[in-house]
């Protein structure tokens, strides 16, 4: 794991680390689950509830951690009430040592579910566990709808009912959870979507492992410990040694995305920064962009086309990184030049938008490159680059990322409220909220921003990364100068890269 990234647990981890603390450490399980059931308790009471909490206990020791909080709550003063979806003789062994400690009988429920829980003042989900994968069978995915058709607020033992812990993956019926308290450490499926999306808050408790613990090795969360990577500029620096850029796209009516991918490469620290665009529309780029050179390359009107193959590599000769695809549209000629070029470009290079989609089913074509390569797509991009539909590729997302990374051989950048880069083996995440960036143009910008990183001398999975989170924090800070999440802009978003880059090490 990358130091700058934040662990997080799969199921199988979260297996190895408890059979650890029991089978290595000494450590009684009941106990384990008694603290768990203690954090479920105290984050319900911090609710407080107006009315019952109502405790939905599947059969495993996810159950069990929900009789604990059961119990603990009405030590604390709220009627709690137990709700046994499977009979009590199937619980587990440390589930059924807690029901004999509740003190009150719990109720079997069976087509009564919805009715038990009118009136409720919270709920608490503790049906399945980091363990459960697939689609919820009866009765489970009966008490799931009936929990997600309740009024109360939900709290989660761990993680939220029929999301898969390893994957964020949600199969069938999912509990829409306004709380989830998990135990000693985060997992993927808490931050990957769809499993994100039924997380709500999350608190990470606690519960009585000790320290040595087998540490997480799934996934990482990309802290801003990454962007202390990012080299300074000192006495002998130069715009050639700051780290060169050229960027290659633009076409009549998409002149915009290589212009703001264009400026947000310099603003990201690149020292220098050109433009490969059609010949007729560069006076266009010439007025625009005062910092940026540019190249004119003969060929088709209004769009590059392969007339200009020769010219446009060498507009990539001297680059230390490259961007192609910013609005290079999709005329069949644009997208053959991207293939015939993209092979042959030596430097570390970020392919984008109309790039991706001239490799769409094509992917292995990508692997022959030598020198690093890029990919940022969305959703709909990685499905065309995949053959897929993009809903199959938002509901798996972490395992189409890694295929596609894996068959091209590439560092993958799966945007979204969870962006995802990894490189077919490390993963990461990204956990800074941004919703200012869902506007036009911002792909463009993440896609500069990486350009000028790997321009500057960081390895690909690290220039993506710290372009990720400098890019969520940069759209945070957009927000706030902005003053309204949904009137952010692209070039608000580039305006504020400085502040997205900033680091501890950072001259302020």
């Amino acid at each position: 794991m990358e130091p700058w990234l934040r662990g997080l647990y799969d199921a199988e981890g979260m297996r190895s680390v408890d059979g650890w603390a029991i089978s290595e450490q000494g450590v009684d399980s009941l106990e384990l689950m008694e603290n768990a059931g203690r954090a479920v308790a105290e984050a319900v009471a911090r609710l407080a509830p107006a009315g019952p909490v109502r405790v939905v206990c599947g059969k495993g020791n996810n159950g069990g951690d929900g009789l604990v909080a059961a119990r603990l709550l009405g030590e604390m003063g709220f009627r709690a009430e137990v709700l046994l979806l499977w009979p009590a003789d199937e619980l587990s062994e440390d589930a059924t040592a807690n029901l004999r400690r509740l003190g009150e009988p719990a109720i079997e429920v069976g087509d009564d579910i919805a009715a038990r829980l009118e009136g409720s003042g919270a709920v608490v989900d503790a049906i399945f566990g980091t363990g459960f994968s697939g689609a919820p069978r009866e009765p489970a995915a009966s008490a799931i709808a009936a929990v997600g058709d309740c009024d109360a607020p939900v709290v989660a033992c761990d993680i939220a009912s029929g999301v898969d812990a390893a994957t964020g993956e949600v199969a069938g019926a999912v509990v829409e959870c306004d709380t989830t308290v998990t135990f000693h450490g985060p997992k993927v499926g808490h931050y990957v979507a769809p499993g994100k999306w039924a997380t709500g808050e999350l608190i990470v408790a606690p519960i009585g492992i000790p320290s040595g613990a087998p540490e997480p090795a799934a996934a990482g969360v990309i802290d801003p410990a990454v962007l202390e990577l990012l080299p300074r500029r000192g006495a002998q620096s130069t715009k050639f040694t700051s780290g060169q850029v050229t960027i290659a796209g633009g076409s009549r009516g998409l002149t915009g995305a290589v212009r703001m991918s264009s400026t947000a490469a310099i603003r990201a620290g690149a020292g220098y920064a050109t433009v490969a665009v059609p010949a007729d529309l560069e006076p266009a780029f010439e007025a625009a962009e005062v910092e940026v050179m540019s190249r004119g390359i003969h060929g088709p009107e209004g769009r590059l086309g392969t007339a200009g193959i020769d010219a446009l590599l060498a507009a990539y000769e001297r680059a230390a990184a490259g961007v192609l695809g910013p609005g290079l549209g999709r005329d069949e000629d644009s997208l053959a030049l991207a293939r015939a070029i993209v092979p042959r470009i030596d430097a570390p290079l970020v392919v984008d938008a109309d790039g991706l989609n001239a490799f769409a089913g094509s992917l292995a074509y990508l692997a022959s490159r030598e020198a690093p390569t890029v990919l940022t797509p969305h959703a709909g991009e990685l499905g065309r680059l995949l053959k897929r539909d993009s809903s199959e590729i938002n509901a798996h997302r972490l395992s189409a990322a890694a295929e596609a990374a894996s068959r091209s051989g590439a560092v993958v950048v799966l945007k979204g409220d969870d962006t995802i880069v990894t490189d077919g083996v490390r993963i990461a995440v990204n956990a800074v909220a941004a919703p200012a960036l869902a506007t036009a143009g911002s792909g463009d910008v993440l896609s500069g921003m990486t350009a000028a990183l790997l321009a500057r001398g960081l390895e690909p999975f690290a220039a993506a990364c710290a372009a990720v989170i400098a890019h969520a924090r940069a759209g945070q800070e957009a927000a706030r100068r902005v003053g309204l999440v949904e009137s952010v802009i692209a070039t608000d978003v580039i305006a504020a890269i400085p502040a997205g880059l900033r680091s501890a090490g950072s001259v302020q």
